[in-house]
Formats: structure tokens, sequence, C-alpha cells
């Protein structure tokens, strides 16, 4: 099993590159790798590789945590889309595995 120390802001929230973006056919994911991340709160995800201009902006995002992929949405629970993430960096999301909630709560553009 692999651990990896992840590291925080002075508030706590866990800042995490991404591994990999893949764009298929039905979605783009973002992994994150296994990572000793917390069931509940803020995540601060730097994308290493940024989403590819010529993507289908209509791909729903999903996000790869620990092993499972999960649909990343935005706070009123709609789909984030390829052209949601065109050009940005790092996003801030919320994460709460308990009730499957996977929130994009703000983005930077790159």
């Amino acid at each position: 099993m692999n651990c990896a120390n992840i590291t925080t802001n002075a508030g706590g929230i866990a800042l995490l590159q991404s591994t990999k973006t893949t764009v298929g056919a039905e979605s783009v994911d973002i992994a994150l790798g296994f990572r000793r991340i917390q069931p509940v709160g803020y995540l601060t995800v730097q994308i290493t590789d940024v989403i590819p201009a010529d993507t289908t902006t209509t791909l729903p995002v999903t996000l790869t945590l620990n092993g499972t992929t999960r649909a990343l949405t935005l706070p009123n629970g709609d789909a984030v889309t390829a052209e949601d993430l065109l050009n940005v960096g790092v996003i801030l999301v919320f994460n709460n595995r308990f009730t499957g909630t996977l929130a994009l709560m703000s983005r930077t553009v790159a």
C-alpha cells in the first residue's frame, strides 16, 4: 500500500497534485491517486495536466480519490463539464464521502 504525506495550509486544507488527466468518450477524469484523504473536508487540487482545449466541452468531469471515481458537481448538484475547467490550473473542492458530495467550490484559471 502506498502512503503519502499531504501538504496542508494553515487552515488544514489539503493540497493535492493530480497524477493524470484522462479524456475519454464519456467523461474527463482527474486522478489524484491513493492518498490519506480525510472523508470530509476541503481539497485544493492542482491540475498538473490541464484539460486539452480541443476536448468536447459537454463531457462531465470526474475525480478519482483513493481509487474511487466520483462525479464532480457544482454546489447546486449540476455536473461540472470540461468547459468549466478549460485553462484551469487549481480547483477548490468540498468532499464528503459519507453523503457522496464532491462539489467544485472555486477555480483558478491558469
